[in-house]
């Protein structure tokens, strides 16, 4: 048996576990472990600039991976810096595991110099969370965390490790457990039969269905399983903001995303059908608007692998507590088998009221022969790449006219803040995706409010060689504040502008990268393909768009789906 110190059991773990990145920052109670990543070379450690941006870029590996991201901090005020991070990932249900040193278990409780009850700090925001109680207890430890970050419903795990546990000169035992045995954890490894044989006979039986899929889809990696039961059911789909490339946005059948700043054909669809299939979402805020004038005419199925999820906030007609990739397997097989066929007659009146509804919009918006507008700037960013790159955003208005002018047709590849909604994701999560995916274009969709939030970590893609693109669409505001102070505080834009900006380009340039301004219509293309072209090249990219530009749809705050602004003068 092979005896190793606290500090190496640990790092021999993470090899056992397979895992390839930690990104962290290194402090005094966390500086064993440290000396232990130093003396070996499996496990890559990437140095941050600031420990927040490395639970983004954990993150960001998660989301474009689906494995668990790391994170390795020390205690005190790096462990607090992950918080937000941490959150971040709660909120999106992704799978992590951060490693916070913590002072000696002896000087717990004592105040000592940097001493944080990470915790209880971590507990409102963390699936689990978990205290090295003794050195032979870090394998399992780290086993446990790991499977309960990746299993059930994924999310962040953290795990306190004071430093007395990791040190140098004391070994022990060290043996990584194969099986993790946890009494009052068993997530559903399948959906109930009756349950999803109901389920089927009501689709089947439905006359205006929609399929209304979210992020689980994508966690659950039930993508294909999906598309195959839409397209052998010819329903109308669409999804979340965090669903987005679940299913083909190139498809027919896609009405595009729904919610606050969903497409008109979407709500609509979602508003007047009278049967929803709701597969791995949560009825958010942003989706449902007023809950109470929700979908009156709908009867709902809910898919989840969490039962806390399922009638929450909108009551199921039948729920079906399960991992989706299973249960859209089995209602695949029974829509197959089933005597039962769709009412074609009824199935084709709701696709021409669709078709009617997307005629209607469409995502138009208004052109300029001289501004830039920022639905162009994405559109031309899709053209040419051919809807193949890996697009990260911040948070605000860039953020919507991405998800909603980017066409997704594969899973990951839309890496986004949903639930907590935090400004400064946008970079870091995009290094993290480039990292593991080298060969691949990694887009920055940001915004000047949110870039600043995190910019130090232009200096960690220096380091580290990561190539990304960041698209700054520069309205010199917070522009999705300033929207809303347009149209509900009578256009009182209460510290809305940023009236004090960097030169970013020189700010880019001062890192070592490459910095360019597109100011001009005219130019907007033949620059992006330049930027594009310089594949071994940080590029910061600051794009100078129309400052009055709003983002529509837009849902009438407290009203219905259906009830939408679709301009700054239209109304339905």
């Amino acid at each position: 048996m092979e005896l190793l110190s606290g500090a190496d059991m640990l790092i021999r773990s993470l090899q056992d576990e397979g895992i390839e990145y930690v990104y962290g920052y290194p402090g005094g109670a966390a500086l064993h472990i440290y000396d232990a990543l130093f003396r070996q070379d499996k496990v890559k450690h990437i140095l941050v600039r600031h420990e927040q941006a490395a639970v983004h870029m954990a993150d960001g590996y998660a989301r474009a991976t689906g494995k668990p991201g790391t994170v390795l901090v020390t205690s005190g005020p790096g462990a607090t810096n992950t918080i937000t991070g941490i959150a971040t990932a709660f909120m999106d249900s992704i799978p992590m595991v951060v490693l916070c040193g913590q002072v000696a278990s002896t000087l717990i409780g004592e105040d000592a110099f940097q001493e944080t009850d990470m915790i209880g700090v971590s507990r409102p925001v963390v699936k689990h969370n978990l205290s090295v109680r003794h050195p032979e207890d870090i394998p399992e430890v780290i086993r446990k965390a790991y499977y309960i970050a990746a299993t059930g419903r994924p999310g962040p795990v953290v795990v306190d490790i004071p430093k007395d546990m990791t040190t140098p000169n004391e070994r022990y035992e060290y043996s990584y457990p194969k099986k993790v045995k946890l009494r009052s954890y068993n997530p559903a490894i399948r959906g109930h039969a009756g349950q999803i044989k109901k389920a089927v006979d009501m689709m089947l039986a439905a006359r205006r269905p929609i399929i209304y899929a979210g992020g689980g889809v994508i966690l659950g990696k039930a993508s294909e399983q999906l598309t195959e039961l839409v397209r052998t059911l010819g329903y109308p789909i669409t999804n979340t903001l965090m669903g987005i490339g679940c299913y083909p946005a190139s498809d027919k059948q896609h009405l595009g995303w729904l919610g606050m700043h969903g497409t008109y054909e979407a709500n609509m669809a979602m508003h007047h059908s009278d049967l929803i299939l709701c597969v791995g979402a949560r009825f958010d805020d942003r989706v449902t608007n007023a809950t109470e004038k929700f979908c009156p005419g709908a009867r709902i199925i809910h898919i989840d692998i969490d039962p806390a999820s399922i009638s929450k906030t909108v009551d199921a007609d039948v729920p079906i507590v399960g991992p989706v990739d299973a249960v859209l397997k089995e209602m695949q097989a029974l829509v197959k088998e089933s005597k039962e066929k769709p009412d074609a007659d009824a199935i084709a009146a709701w696709w021409k009221q669709i078709d009617e509804w997307r005629a209607f919009h469409g995502m138009r918006y208004e052109t300029s022969d001289d501004v830039i507008k920022p639905q162009e700037v994405i559109e031309m960013l899709c053209r040419l790449t051919n809807g193949e790159a890996f697009v990260t955003s911040d948070v605000g208005q860039h953020q919507m006219f991405a998800a909603q002018y980017y066409k997704f047709d594969k899973p990951n590849r839309w890496i986004n803040s949903g639930g907590l909604g935090t400004m400064g994701f946008g970079l870091p999560a995009a290094m993290g995706v480039k990292l593991t995916h080298p060969d691949d274009e990694v887009l920055c969709i940001t915004g000047e409010g949110s870039i600043q939030m995190n910019i130090q970590e232009l200096s960690t893609c220096k380091q580290y060689n990561l190539p990304v693109k960041i698209i700054n669409l520069n309205n010199q505001a917070l522009g999705m504040v300033k929207q809303w102070q347009d149209m509900n505080y009578e256009s009182r834009h209460s510290q809305s502008y940023m009236e004090s900006l960097p030169d970013f380009t020189k700010l880019a340039e001062a890192y070592g990268h490459k910095g360019m301004v597109i100011d001009k219509k005219a130019d907007l293309e033949t620059k992006l393909k330049e930027v594009l072209a310089m594949k071994d090249e940080l590029v910061f990219v600051d794009i100078y768009v129309d400052r009055f530009e709003h983002v529509y749809p837009m849902q009438v705050a407290r009203g219905s789906m259906k009830d939408m602004w679709l301009s700054k003068t239209e109304r339905v």
